[in-house]
């Protein structure tokens, strides 16, 4: 088995020759949801940027599809009462702050394309834990362990979760992830996601 230094690397090279070979599919897909998302609202950014914890707590500006109004967070203030899980989760059903093409690129993770740019400059893997809104800080010290690598794009999570899975058991979803990493599971979970979607299994 391929590990340490050697899969770190490797690793980092599948992600950029398949972010890379797929760009005639993607780009156009990007570009078109832009123009889609124009049409919708002329005057709201196209993007929805926060910043994110990285690998070693590096903290970086994580890159999406803005999916609902341009003064979400705010409103999120005042909604907070409404949430259905446990912080730092926050999920409401019928959320009034996304919008309607948000729905759809939230439905099929469509939402979520822009951050192969991310890939692209090193923040971000393909396959890893998803990256918190909040800083190193804020997590207990056990929960650190999922900072060791880079944040990825999908993930255990994404493929036997999603939305059902509160943030503890994800977090010890991705340290076993850590633990037992390899090209075959990483592989194997990029194989998996897009079924997962199509299925629309859970709730992001």
């Amino acid at each position: 088995m391929i590990t340490g230094s050697t899969y770190r690397y490797l690793k980092r090279v599948i992600d950029l020759f398949i972010v890379i070979i797929a760009l005639p599919i993607w780009v156009p897909v990007i570009l078109l949801i832009m123009l889609i998302l124009k049409v919708e609202s002329p005057k709201g950014p196209v993007f929805f940027t926060q910043m994110r914890t990285g690998k070693n707590s590096n903290r970086f500006k994580l890159i999406k599809f803005r999916t609902m109004v341009e003064n979400a967070e705010e409103l999120k203030e005042q909604l907070w009462h409404l949430n259905e899980l446990e912080w730092p989760d926050f999920k409401i059903t019928n959320d009034p702050r996304i919008t309607r093409i948000g729905k759809f690129l939230r439905k099929t993770s469509m939402d979520e394309l822009p951050q192969l740019f991310n890939i692209l400059v090193g923040d971000m893997s393909l396959v890893g834990p998803r990256p918190t809104f909040f800083s190193s800080d804020e997590y207990e010290v056990w929960q650190t362990e999922r900072l060791d690598i880079r944040p990825g794009l999908t993930g255990v999570w994404q493929v036997f979760g999603r939305g059902e899975v509160l943030f503890d058991d994800r977090v010890r979803m991705d340290i076993l992830y850590i633990q037992h990493c390899s090209l075959g599971l990483d592989l194997y979970l990029m194989a998996k996601t897009p079924f997962v979607v199509f299925q629309q299994k859970g709730a992001k």
